[in-house]
């Protein structure tokens, strides 16, 4: 992973700034809950990755830094166990002037969060999340586990020593017979932790969990990168299920106040809800 600064000029970040967390305010609609944004990279074929656990590129350069630009716009952001365990990321901000990068401090630098359940990732001080703690290039994840679950004593004293911590939550609730990932739980959680805005990137897991019909309106934005490329049939692809009304399937989500924006060889959409 290359660790150079990325430039994103001032004149390319004008049209994200209807879609980002205000910077007075947390801008949410909901005071107990972070500004929540839903980002990720997406092929024309609605894939994130050619398999599960496999690292896919899809962003050229241009949208590569935005990514990372959004990044330093928000306090927090937010992955699940599967993407910590399959990509080892950085899950830090690279934009030139932030805290690491030319800037003081970690000023800049989001809160990475993992959605870890069962305590299942097995960091080390050779993770490159850590490495980067080190460097003075981002800070350490929070984890936020089931309360069921108790971490071992060794992963937790390394965590700590880093800054970062564990964070034992009730995750899931009953719907219909099965568990599913309380999302509302997840995000005052972290408004409780001071955390006013946290960007939501993935996996594919996370993304589809939170589009459906229960938790999609605690969504505020939502900025999609396409590529204009197939990954073809077996990829993970953003496809959350359908909501049902009177007993007739209807489409789970639709974006409102929706701008579509060409950046290098992407496209950029952004919109609502």
């Amino acid at each position: 992973m290359s660790r150079e600064a990325l430039t994103f000029p001032p004149s390319s970040r004008s049209f994200l700034e209807p879609h980002l967390p205000p910077n007075n305010d947390n801008g949410s609609s909901k005071p107990n809950l972070p500004f929540t944004t839903l980002t990720f990279a997406t092929s024309l074929d609605s894939s994130l990755a050619l398999a599960p656990g496999t690292r896919t590129t899809l962003s050229g350069p241009q949208s590569k830094a935005m990514t990372h630009y959004l990044r330093s716009r928000h306090d927090a952001i937010l992955i699940g166990v599967g993407t910590a365990v399959a990509d080892n990321p950085g899950l830090n901000c690279r934009i030139e002037g932030v805290g690491g990068y030319g800037g003081e401090g970690l000023t800049g630098q989001p809160r990475p969060i993992v959605i870890d359940p069962q305590a299942r990732w097995d960091f080390t001080e050779g993770s490159k999340i850590l490495e980067l703690v080190r460097e003075g290039k981002g800070r350490a994840p929070f984890i936020v586990t089931s309360n069921d679950t108790i971490p071992s004593a060794a992963k937790r004293a390394l965590l700590e020593s880093y800054g970062g911590k564990f964070i034992p939550l009730a995750l899931f609730v009953g719907q219909q017979g099965e568990r599913r990932l309380d999302w509302t739980a997840v995000l005052e959680c972290l408004k409780i932790e001071g955390l006013g805005s946290v960007m939501i990137e993935g996996g594919g897991t996370v993304i589809n969990s939170l589009l459906e019909p229960g938790w999609a309106h605690l969504v505020d934005s939502v900025i999609v990168t396409i590529a204009p490329t197939w990954l073809g049939q077996g990829g993970v692809v953003v496809s959350p299920r359908r909501r049902v009304e009177g007993g007739e399937a209807v489409a789970a989500a639709r974006l409102r106040d929706v701008r579509w924006y060409p950046f290098g060889e992407d496209v950029v959409l952004c919109g609502k809800v």
